[in-house]
């Protein structure tokens, strides 16, 4: 089944995490069919959190339904060292969507690929 696309996608969680009362933004736009999508969660205590496309080999299991899942790329990090990471990321591929959290416990509600 193929995944939905990456604007519905965003628009889909940013208005759940909204209904959740979790401030959250779309900071970039990427490519609307099947730009990949970072999460960057800022736990406003000088530390974040950034997620990142799980690799196609955790997302080949059979009851697949084409949900997007998605893995940590860094994890209490500082804010500065997940916008480096981003900036990278962008220059590799610059259709790529960032959603942006604030919340102190870490919440994002997304699917995690587990290894």
């Amino acid at each position: 089944m193929p995944r939905l696309r990456s604007d519905f996608w965003v628009s889909a969680h940013l208005r759940r995490l909204n209904d959740l009362t979790i401030p959250a933004v779309l900071r970039r736009r990427g490519a609307a069919e099947a730009g990949a999508i970072f999460v960057k969660v800022d736990r406003l205590d000088g530390t974040a959190d950034l997620y990142g496309p799980a690799p196609q080999a955790l997302m080949a299991e059979p009851d697949d339904l084409g949900e997007r899942r998605f893995t940590p790329v860094l994890a209490g990090a500082t804010p500065l060292d997940v916008e480096e990471r981003l900036t990278r990321e962008i220059r590799f591929d610059s259709d790529l969507w960032i959603v942006e959290i604030d919340d102190r416990a870490g919440r994002h509600f997304l699917d995690i690929a587990e290894e």
